[in-house]
């Protein structure tokens, strides 16, 4: 997978919900629910979309918040996969 250079990723953000911000090399987005509940059933979610695409996120949880940090690994930067997982991350979110 070919790493984006900042023109790429400046286009992709473009196609994502706003509240997804570059943080170093990361796409970077914190979520917050009612209770630790909603945030693990929304991780449960994203786990499977995750696996799917086979393309994993950095997370943490902390009670009702998520925060998730996208990169690809293999191409030491942000790639088509993350803004593509970054979509299917915020489907799972509204719904």
């Amino acid at each position: 997978m070919k790493r984006l250079n900042e023109q790429e990723i400046q286009d992709n953000l473009a196609g994502i919900d706003s509240d997804w911000i570059l943080k170093a090399n990361f796409l970077h987005r914190e979520f917050l629910f009612k209770d630790f509940v909603e945030a693990f059933s929304f991780m449960t979610a994203v786990a499977l979309v995750a696996e799917k695409a086979s393309h994993h996120p950095n997370w943490k949880n902390t009670y009702n918040k998520v925060t998730i940090d996208l990169s690809t690994h293999d191409a030491d930067g942000l790639t088509t996969k993350d803004f593509d997982l970054a979509k299917a991350i915020d489907k799972c979110y509204k719904k």
